[in-house]
């Protein structure tokens, strides 16, 4: 008797720990993601930024985040007060699901060509270089749209409203539905952008290092003054690229670690949940698992809202430049509106 009363506490205080969860966090988190994404594109949509592909591919991916976070997290919030229709709504549903994953699915693979545009770029092969330019950029775009939004198709079918004994009413509606739908996210969203990244992140180290061993200067004999002139000449530009290639390294291995630490977790345990879901299991077992889940579906948007943030403290001159202008001319339009 008293295992069972300490079991109905133990379910009790974790229902109202996920519901704390989602109704708090997830706004905090909301609100995160969109500010931060949203400031994102205000700053990467500036002309000399918009140009680069790099930088266009990393504007994509806030816009394509942008979208996850709106259609992914308000019905957290909205379901611990009843008002979340895709809980109910068979279209809102299986519209729901298919925009926020396809979504999240494109803005990572997004910023995995912008490591694939990071190694052309730095590459020591002049048909590489070539390579990486704006148009490129927007077709490889187009076909990564399309590709997914074509393996998140089956999730138009297998997601339904109204389920029972599932993490959320809205949900895959059989075990086979579940497990095909939490693989493709675990595969093609997570492991294989994030595997990608890390080897072309590894492919630009050996460009910058290639790069940097052809354009040391050979010794030459010549007097004092021309020796400074000189040296000046060659290691000034040789610091900045230097310094470019560590941000652009820097960014590179926060982001990637950032994505690899807050979302493989809840790919594992969708897919524990999923495989899992037929096999009888106690209530507390079932509320635990189901609080897990909450969580870790929080902790893959924070990774989602984290760009902003990264390309602010990693970014180097350039993204803190274009920030700070686009503040300033924020700031005399208010005092021009005032004034």
């Amino acid at each position: 008797m008293s295992s069972s009363i300490s079991d109905a506490d133990l379910i009790a205080l974790l229902n109202y720990t996920s519901t704390q969860i989602n109704r708090y966090f997830a706004i905090f988190i909301f609100l995160f993601g969109i500010i931060g994404n949203g400031c994102n594109i205000f700053v990467l949509s500036q002309k000399p930024l918009r140009s680069n592909p790099c930088m266009w591919f990393f504007l994509s991916s806030s816009i394509a985040f942008l979208i996850s976070f709106i259609a992914g997290i308000p019905s957290r919030f909205l379901s611990t007060w009843g008002a979340d229709l895709t809980n109910t709504n068979q279209f809102l549903c299986k519209f729901r699901i298919f925009v926020a994953l396809n979504s999240m699915t494109v803005a990572f693979w997004l910023i995995m060509l912008a490591t694939v545009d990071r190694w052309l770029s730095s590459s020591m092969n002049n048909n590489r270089r070539r390579m990486s330019t704006l148009k490129n950029a927007q077709r490889s775009a187009i076909v990564i749209v399309i590709l997914s939004s074509v393996l998140h198709i089956q999730e138009l079918f297998c997601f339904e409203a109204n389920l029972i004994n599932t993490p959320v009413k809205c949900y895959s509606k059989t075990v086979i539905c579940g497990i095909i739908s939490d693989l493709c996210f675990t595969v093609f969203t997570i492991i294989c952008p994030l595997l990608l990244m890390f080897i072309f992140g590894l492919m630009i180290l050996s460009n910058i290092r290639q790069s940097r061993a052809r354009i040391q200067p050979a010794p030459i004999a010549i007097d004092d003054s021309a020796a400074r002139n000189t040296s000046t000449v060659i290691t000034e530009p040789h610091y900045r690229q230097r310094k470019m290639n560590r941000h652009l390294l820097i960014m590179l291995s926060i982001q990637v670690l950032i994505l690899l630490v807050f979302t493989l977790p809840f790919a594992i345990s969708k897919i524990y949940t999923t495989i899992t879901r037929d096999i009888p299991k106690s209530a507390l077992q079932r509320t635990i698992e189901n609080c897990i889940v909450t969580l870790f579906f929080l902790f893959l948007f924070i990774a989602a809202g984290m760009p902003f943030y990264i390309n602010t403290l990693a970014g180097g001159h350039v993204f803190r430049q274009a920030l700070f202008k686009l503040m300033n001319a924020f700031i005399r339009k208010i005092m021009c509106h005032y004034n």
